[in-house]
């Protein structure tokens, strides 16, 4: 029987028909891994995915949940500021605590190796901090490290039980080592195009790391570049081996100053999504890059794009272009969404959505093939299980929803996916309630001190006087403007979430 003839009677519509499969695991024509890993990528496991529990006890919007190694417990943080560890199979509370944070938590996650026992959290109020649960079952935070304005994301190192990088929207990337007192600040991301040199930093909103080179980075923020660094190279003295060793951007979007990156993440084959506001997501792969300086104007971009060009040029001569893959269909302006890889080898992307639902698209073709109800309001977050067909979704609600591949059915896409029309303020807001105005003016004074104590010489202390003072104007500024605009619309809903919730 030729080769064709017989993938032909192990592929069913396209896809692994699962009895054959069985079949062939049970006589040893393939292995138990690859039959889960054929099983837990399956368009109909993905099509058969329904809430299965919702884990309701934080008070607040919860923007972050995570999966330990293991894949049975989940942690999770909020605007209540406390963080909890769940059962989720059980959908109860193992242990929770307040995280020590001045302001909503936006990362949690445990250190590997740790016995799920060390926990690492950035927030709104700029500090990162560590959690360790002892052996009585109290918990001891303490405060690692500071950025100047909201920390909105963190990642660990694959497989270290020590390190991990942070990301603010001062444009600060840190590493901290939890076998050290003080973390290392590794590089400021400057603004690319010159016309925002205004700025003094390019504010960060993710960062990634390469599971299959932990030497590799990207982070992204408020322009249109996702950078990518070699860990290796910033970490010397040379300040200039501190630019980024690349940059991706589509085309059409250099230029436009009316996008951001709200979500990165890496594949199992070290390719790299990127979530735009008001805009789409793009998969790009390391051949897609812009070089270390993208400008059209910049010497170093033009050799960079010929020899990148060069290297996509077949033996003959020919051009061989890789399209770029772009998923569509949902919408991303009111807050800072993540972006996701699920699968056993990243076969599907996911992301929520500001109409409440979740988004699952096929990697390789872009096709939509899912379209789930997950929250009232908005999906921000969605994290896949390490090993089975389970996701772990949360928005704008206070809960947190497990969904499994339990329906009877296989589910259908709309046939008009519609969004939830609304007014949005802008997907960066700052300030939501006079509350959140008080705790923004606490951490400014908080962190005036903080940095006095660690800067040396005067002119370093009065430029840090000087940056808190804007700051603290920019910030009343703004609250004064979100003041008016709700003087001129007021939105309540009944169950007494705000519109203002969408901006936290």
């Amino acid at each position: 029987m030729s080769d064709k003839a017989k993938r032909n009677r192990t592929h069913f519509n396209g896809s692994h028909h699962p009895v054959v499969d069985f079949w062939r695991r049970e006589v040893g024509g393939i292995s138990s891994r690859n039959f889960s890993d054929r099983f837990s990528a399956s368009e109909n496991m993905v099509l058969r995915l329904e809430i299965y529990k919702k884990l309701a006890k934080h008070k607040g919007c919860v923007n972050t949940v995570s999966f330990n190694t293991q894949g049975d417990i989940l942690v999770s943080g909020s605007d209540d500021r406390r963080v909890f560890l769940w059962d989720w199979e059980l959908g109860k509370v193992k242990l929770s605590f307040h995280s020590g944070h001045s302001n909503n938590v936006f990362q949690a996650k445990f250190m590997p190796f740790s016995d799920d026992r060390t926990i690492v959290t950035c927030a709104a109020d700029g500090m990162v901090r560590r959690a360790s649960v002892l052996e009585s079952g109290k918990v001891e935070t303490v405060l690692l490290g500071l950025h100047q304005g909201r920390a909105h994301k963190l990642c660990v190192e694959p497989g270290n039980p020590h390190v991990f990088y942070t990301c603010g929207e001062d444009g600060l990337v840190q590493r901290f080592d939890l076998r050290t007192q003080a973390p290392t600040e590794l590089f400021t991301c400057q603004p690319v195009d010159t016309r925002r040199r205004n700025m003094e930093a390019a504010q960060l909103n993710a960062i990634a790391m390469d599971p299959r080179n932990s030497n590799l980075l990207a982070v992204g923020g408020m322009d249109e570049y996702a950078r990518l660094y070699d860990i290796r190279r910033v970490q010397g003295r040379d300040g200039s081996s501190r630019a980024a060793a690349d940059h991706f951007c589509p085309p059409h979007l250099i230029g436009d100053f009316h996008v951001g990156i709200t979500g990165l993440a890496f594949s199992e084959q070290s390719e790299l999504l990127v979530s735009y506001n008001n805009e789409f997501i793009y998969l790009f792969t390391h051949d897609m890059g812009l070089g270390s300086n993208p400008m059209p104007s910049s010497p170093v971009s033009s050799s960079s794009s010929k020899s990148k060009k060069s290297e996509s040029e077949d033996e003959d001569g020919s051009k061989s272009s890789v399209p770029m893959m772009a998923y569509k269909g949902h919408k991303n302006c009111e807050t800072v969404k993540g972006v996701n890889f699920c699968g056993p080898r990243s076969e599907y992307v996911v992301s929520g959505s500001d109409c409440g639902r979740i988004f699952i698209w096929k990697k390789k073709s872009g096709e939509l093939i899912r379209v789930m109800e997950a929250d009232r309001y908005v999906v921000n977050c969605i994290e896949p299980h390490p090993h089975i067909p389970v996701l772990a979704s949360s928005g704008i609600e206070n809960d947190i929803k497990i969904w499994t591949s339990k329906a009877a059915e296989r589910a259908t896409l709309p046939d008009n996916i519609e969004t939830r029309k609304r007014k949005p303020r802008g997907w960066m807001y700052r300030v939501s309630s006079p509350q959140e105005l008080l705790a923004q003016l606490v951490f400014l004074q908080n962190r005036s001190r903080f940095s006095e104590d660690r800067e040396e010489g005067e002119e370093e202390e009065e430029a840090s006087s000087s940056s808190t003072g804007r700051e603290l104007l920019d910030l009343i500024l703004t609250f004064n403007d979100a003041d008016d605009a709700d003087d001129e619309e007021h939105v309540s809903d009944e169950d007494g979430v705000s519109r203002d919730d969408f901006f936290s």
